[in-house]
């Protein structure tokens, strides 16, 4: 229930925030170019509060916080008296009245890139991508846990999301990615990720894993937690030393250590576990022993338990100064841009699935975890979520803002305005495609609560 709560608060915090600013900026170039506003308000329904100002503006909170609206003065809409003709929205110039519709997507748009700013002014903290372990594709194409990817196909990545996203992007399109990267030694190589070969249908969501890159950060340290009484290393290892290798065999994480220790008992005699205790590595002999496990079959045991938890630290934070982190917020929107146009075009081709089309609950549930993880995590979720309305607000479907511009441009060309009958059949193929595009969201947002 909690996390319920949460994931509806968040989600009416993030939109309540981003559409009242795309509704400003259509208020704020109105304003600017003549046009009386009638309504500004943020919400649909019953106005819970309202003023009007000097202007005759009603500006109102409405009790359906999922939304808003700018109402202009038109004569379309309503009547309008001869005296205020000359500011009502439809005797604007067709450049200002598309000015007025670009205002809005524009402003999420300078807000993404605000939003982006601050966060690298705090701080963003992050993992790097640095790969734990390397299995089945990854392995034979030479990557090795403790290895940090520093570019895809040549665009540079600092986090385990930028790696992910470009990743996923390649195999999409079912081509082979150069991986430059570093390993603990400062040494560079170059590996190539054959990712045409990932089999047809595969889980878009699941990109690295599929091809054996599994990232530092999920994998839980074999750090020792507790020690069984009478255990077989009692005395020898102590709870807080990290296993490295066993018999010789790197450990990277704690789901290796089992079948480690399984080969060592089978070798039938003593072994020797290397592990890090306060600072210094230390190889203390071990001798397994058999005991049986939950269906009473024969094991070998040590005698140790892990910490059934694993909370990783962020190992990167890309944090810089107040002029600095203009230029890097910029490059950072126009890359989001990129890689979300990238997307939209995949999904329209038939190269992604549609099932990367995402609704309210997932915007909920994705809103809640990001305000969870700290303001910074929260701002990057705001500038993507307001990038992602700038650009589906410039979709040339009519009833959204980049519906009305392309009539505007249209009435350029041909140098009147579209007919009403043009417009009325647009409107209609458009509210279609949106209750389409709906319709598909919300089905896979049930999905994905039916799968979680």
């Amino acid at each position: 229930m909690t996390e319920f709560l949460g994931s509806v608060w968040w989600m009416i915090v993030s939109l309540g925030l981003l559409v009242t600013i795309h509704e400003f900026g259509h208020y704020w170039v109105a304003r600017r170019c003549g046009v009386k506003v009638l309504r500004f308000s943020v919400g649909f329904g019953k106005p819970l509060w309202s003023r009007r100002d000097r202007h005759g503006t009603e500006f109102a909170i409405a009790a359906i916080p999922l939304g808003g609206y700018v109402k202009m003065l038109d004569e379309r809409e309503v009547e309008v008296h001869p005296h205020e003709r000359g500011q009502a929205f439809n005797h604007k110039t067709v450049w200002q009245r598309i000015a007025v519709v670009a205002a809005g997507p524009l402003a999420n748009l300078l807000l993404c890139m605000l939003l982006l700013w601050a966060m690298f002014v705090i701080g963003k903290q992050d993992y790097s991508a640095t790969v734990g372990r390397a299995t089945g594709m990854a392995q034979a194409a030479g990557l090795q846990g403790g290895e940090r990817i520093l570019s895809v196909d040549g665009r540079s990545v600092a986090t385990v999301g930028e790696a992910s996203m470009a990743l996923t992007a390649a195999a999409m399109d079912r081509h082979d990615v150069t991986l430059q990267v570093v390993d603990a030694q400062e040494r560079q190589h170059q590996r190539v990720l054959p990712l045409s070969q990932l089999p047809a249908g595969f889980d878009e969501r699941r990109v690295a894993p599929l091809a054996g890159v599994n990232w530092q950060f999920w994998l839980q340290p074999a750090l020792v937690d507790r020690l069984v009484d009478d255990s077989a290393v009692r005395g020898v290892l102590q709870p807080g030393d990290l296993i490295v290798a066993v018999d010789g065999e790197r450990i990277d994480a704690a789901d290796q250590v089992y079948p480690a220790v399984q080969a060592l008992g089978k070798r039938g005699g003593a072994g020797m576990i290397d592990v890090l205790r306060g600072g210094e590595r230390l190889a203390l002999e071990v001798t397994p022993r058999q005991g049986l496990d939950g269906n009473r079959q024969p094991i070998w045991q040590l005698g140790i338990g892990f910490s059934e938890s694993h909370a990783p630290a962020y190992d990167t934070v890309l944090k810089y100064g107040a002029f600095a982190a203009v230029p890097v917020a910029i490059r950072e929107t126009g890359r989001m841009a990129a890689d979300s146009l990238g997307m939209m075009r995949r999904i329209v081709t038939g190269s992604a699935s549609l099932q990367n089309v995402s609704g309210p609950v997932t915007i909920a549930r994705v809103a809640n975890v990001s305000a969870q993880r700290g303001l910074d995590w929260f701002l990057q979720f705001l500038a993507l979520l307001s990038l992602s309305l700038c650009i589906i607000n410039l979709l040339p479907i009519p009833v959204l803002d980049g519906g009305h511009l392309l009539y505007y441009l249209i009435e350029l060309v041909k140098g009147s305005p579209l007919s009403e009958r043009a417009m009325a059949a647009g409107q209609f193929v458009g509210l279609a495609l949106l209750a389409g595009l709906m319709g598909l969201a919300f089905y896979n947002d049930i999905l994905g609560l039916v799968t979680r």
